[in-house]
């Protein structure tokens, strides 16, 4: 029994003695890290791609926590090394040791160490001898990433190549065909002028002519009007190069802008280049050219021989029918150019025209509008900084500007702005229309707008009257006794509204003619009245 008490005693004793062995040898090798242990030493690495410290010293490192760290640090010219051991769980430096896990070293750059630092750490033996700046590591991934993206490339640059080479060849063939041909095809361009019995024609069509080199044979007829930037001309446009009788002519319009005149000629042609601004309420528009020759630029346009809806009011008196036509693709024209998309749901760029009234709206053969005048309109690209939006400047006519912009307090931070100032300016021509219709009962002789102020009242005439009187053109009751201008003009209430936040929108009030549309199929479809006899005015205008 003393025997096997003593056995058991042995046994235990050699059982706890090997354990205790086992961890102290776990301790040993623990401790038995080596780093290079060299402090700091001149160094000739420039701290780019790989580097190997100049350290012979190879040491144990005094803590089993123990990890490696190399630092290089360059101040003026003196480049140099430091080789240490430290244990992570402290601070070296002030700097935190985030990297010690890694089996290499690789450098890291920290800011605000009074001159140009990298560290590294690992916790692999003399780790810290062979150190990687990130550049090095970087260029590796760069070179891997290239390699996978090599056959990508190839391929864009392919069909890249392919495109180019399609559209020369598309290029070189329709330059042959002008060759082959006559010197100008008006073809299509006859689709969208207007001969002298007034007939319209598509506008999808529009811009054929955009790209034309040579300046079109062109004859300048009789001055149809006058603006602050540019005349305007009717003219005859020659189909061929010869002069004779039979090749036939076409009628347009020329607006000419003079040399000074140029930023206004320039802003009024981009406007009218942008292919999404076609539609049946935007004057068509062929080509814009520069005549060296004059010293002018011109704008190109089809003519629409009723002239500006200011000079047919002033001549005409206008039936429900010819109002709601009217008004109606007025409201039209402004919501195509204040849409972010076409009606085939295309993208746009919206449009500001910033000067509407009368004498910019023209009067089609089937009494519809038609917009022109495009020299002070601002594509309101979303782009456009409030800075850019700003150097705009207070632009229009101050008769139809809208309070904000008499004031100059437009906001400047929604684009939105902008199209509310054109639709205060619309309400304006819908009310001059009323006022020429004889639908409201006795029709006096035509009035602008604000009629009690001279013929070009100034800004601060305006500001009297519109701001600090917040006076609008009156609507006698006799006007509202009609079912379909009643709706009318409170929609011009409403569109004139003092708060440009209040105002409709353009779309709205061309959907609100739409709805009046029965009215017209209940009123008299008269003809218009005219004040001045149609043979009088023919004999004045030829």
């Amino acid at each position: 029994m003393e025997l096997l008490r003593l056995s058991a005693f042995w046994c235990g004793t050699i059982f706890f003695s090997s354990v205790v062995l086992e961890e102290a040898g776990a301790s040993i090798m623990k401790v038995r890290r080596l780093c290079k242990f060299c402090d700091v030493r001149a160094t000739t690495c420039v701290g780019k791609g790989s580097c190997k410290v100049e350290c012979e010293i190879t040491s144990i490192c005094p803590d089993k926590q123990d990890v490696c760290v190399s630092i290089w640090r360059k101040t003026d010219d003196n480049v140099t090394f430091d080789t240490v051991c430290h244990n992570p769980a402290h601070k070296l430096y002030g700097l935190v040791l985030e990297d010690y896990n890694n089996s290499k070293c690789e450098m890291k750059e920290r800011k605000g160490m009074g001159s140009q630092f990298f560290i590294c750490s690992c916790s692999e033996d003399e780790c810290n001898e062979h150190i990687f700046f990130n550049s090095y590591m970087n260029s590796q991934v760069v070179a891997v990433i290239l390699v996978s993206l090599v056959p990508l490339l190839v391929m864009a640059v392919v069909v890249i190549t392919s495109f180019y080479c399609y559209r020369v060849y598309r290029q070189r063939q329709a330059s042959s065909r002008r060759k082959r041909g006559p010197p100008l095809d008006f073809s299509d361009a006859r689709a969208i002028m207007i001969d002298d019995e007034g007939s319209d024609s598509s506008s999808t069509h529009a811009n054929n002519l955009n790209h034309n080199t040579e300046l079109l044979p062109i004859e300048l007829d009789m001055q149809v009007g006058k603006g602050r930037f540019a005349e305007v001309y009717k003219a005859k446009l020659k189909q061929g190069s010869s002069v004779s009788e039979e090749q036939g002519f076409e009628t347009v319009a020329i607006k000419i802008f003079q040399y000074e005149e140029y930023a206004s000629w320039k802003n009024e042609k981009e406007i009218f280049s942008d292919a999404d601004l076609r539609h049946d309420n935007v004057l068509h528009f062929l080509t814009a050219e520069e005549r060296k020759v004059q010293r002018q630029y011109w704008l190109i346009t089809a003519y629409l021989p009723k002239g500006n809806l200011q000079e047919y009011l002033i001549h005409h008196i206008i039936s429900w029918h010819d109002l709601w036509m009217l008004g109606g693709s007025l409201a039209r024209g402004v919501a195509h150019l204040h849409s972010d998309h076409t009606t085939c749901g295309r993208y746009k760029v919206p449009i500001a025209h910033r000067d509407i009234k009368s004498s910019n709206i023209l009067v089609k053969s089937d009494l519809t509008c038609c917009l022109c005048d495009f020299g002070l309109a601002l594509r309101l690209d979303n782009t456009l900084s409030v800075d850019e939006l700003a150097n705009s400047g207070q632009v229009g006519t101050a008769r139809y500007m809208a309070p904000e912009v008499l004031e100059s307090r437009i906001n400047l931070e929604n684009i939105e702005s902008f199209k509310q100032a054109d639709v205060y300016s619309m309400a304006l021509v819908l009310w001059e229309m009323i006022s020429r219709c004889n639908a409201i009962g006795e029709v006096k002789e035509y009035e602008p707008p604000f009629g009690n102020l001279r013929e070009h009242p100034c800004v601060e005439s305006m500001k009297d009257s519109v701001l600090r009187d917040r006076g609008r053109p009156e609507i006698p009751d006799s006007w509202i006794n009609h079912t379909g201008i009643q709706m009318v003009c409170a929609s011009i209430e409403e569109c004139w509204d003092h708060d440009p936040e209040a105002r409709l929108t353009a779309q709205c009030v061309a959907e609100r003619f739409y709805d009046i549309e029965y009215l017209d199929k209940l009123s008299d479809r008269s003809d218009s009245e005219e004040k001045i006899p149609e043979e009088i005015f023919v004999v004045d205008e030829k």
